[in-house]
């Protein structure tokens, strides 16, 4: 018995290594159409956690970002963020803009949002700081007239390789259609830890960049102690509050982490989901 046990351990190990490879992953709620558990909430010039008038609600099982108890919105960008970390994985947001600008909001930020992806933790920002060290893919609606791409890249405090060049302007526009009107997007963020972070707006691929790195230029970066041009390979996520109202009714996460190693299934299980519709 005591040769044949390690055998059979052995057997049972493989199988279930086995089919842990094979098996596709499953969608996981980050928010839960009910209230803002797992969720913390960081506004500018104000204490972490402190909901600065009720700027995050939730309310008929969508988050919403609102603005109805502000007297003027004077730069105070907020930020919610999810309570896990991650790597490798594939987020889904689906978001709409809604209603009227805040007062005073800035002319850049009309109908403007973002998923904010290998965030500094929340309580690692400073007080005043407007935005966490992180990669955005901006959300824009349309303005009924212009055309302006949404799942765009913005880059507080950090830098990328775009089209295998360092990029170090703040924001680069995707090649995406312009949504107008209140209607819902739903927008796919793939992100495989500091190689590759891809952004996909109702299946279509509208952004590619490379080696996301901190820019050692950035006040916030220096003042973190974070080294210039090293490579972020996690962090947090957070949702954006820039002073237009804006909803989302899901947000959801493939975690890619258990496939980082295995190249040909993480290519089936990305073909697989770009077949699928959710």
């Amino acid at each position: 018995m005591k040769k044949i046990i390690p055998i059979v351990l052995l057997i049972v190990f493989a199988g279930c290594k086995s089919q842990k490879n094979t098996a596709s992953p499953q969608w996981v709620q980050l928010f839960n159409g009910k209230d803002l558990k797992d969720w913390t909430i960081k506004i500018k010039d104000h204490a972490l956690n402190e909901n600065f008038g009720n700027t995050f609600r939730v309310e008929d099982g969508v988050m919403k970002v609102r603005y109805d108890q502000y007297d003027g919105f004077k730069e105070q960008y907020g930020h919610i963020f999810h309570k896990n970390k991650y790597s490798y994985y594939l987020l889904a947001v689906e978001y709409r803009f809604t209603g009227e600008q805040a007062k005073d909001g800035p002319g850049w930020a009309l109908r403007n949002s973002g998923a904010m992806l290998h965030c500094q933790s929340p309580e690692s920002m400073r007080l005043e700081q407007d935005f966490p060290i992180s990669l955005e893919a901006q959300f824009l609606g349309g303005n009924g007239k212009d055309e302006r791409s949404t799942g765009n890249l913005c880059t507080p405090g950090t830098n990328v390789y775009l089209n295998d060049k360092l990029f170090t302007p703040h924001c680069v526009n995707s090649r995406s259609k312009t949504y107008h009107g209140d209607q819902w997007v739903r927008a796919e963020l793939l992100v495989l830890g500091d190689s590759l972070i891809r952004h996909i707006i109702e299946g279509d691929t509208v952004m590619t960049y490379t080696k996301p790195q901190y820019d050692g230029n950035d006040k916030w970066v220096k003042q973190s102690g974070l080294p210039g041009g090293g490579l972020i390979g996690e962090g947090y996520i957070s949702l954006q509050a820039e002073s237009h109202p804006v909803e989302f009714r899901k947000v959801e996460l493939i975690d890619l982490s258990p496939y980082k190693a295995h190249a040909e299934r993480l290519g089936e299980i990305l073909q697989e989901l770009k077949t699928k519709s959710h």
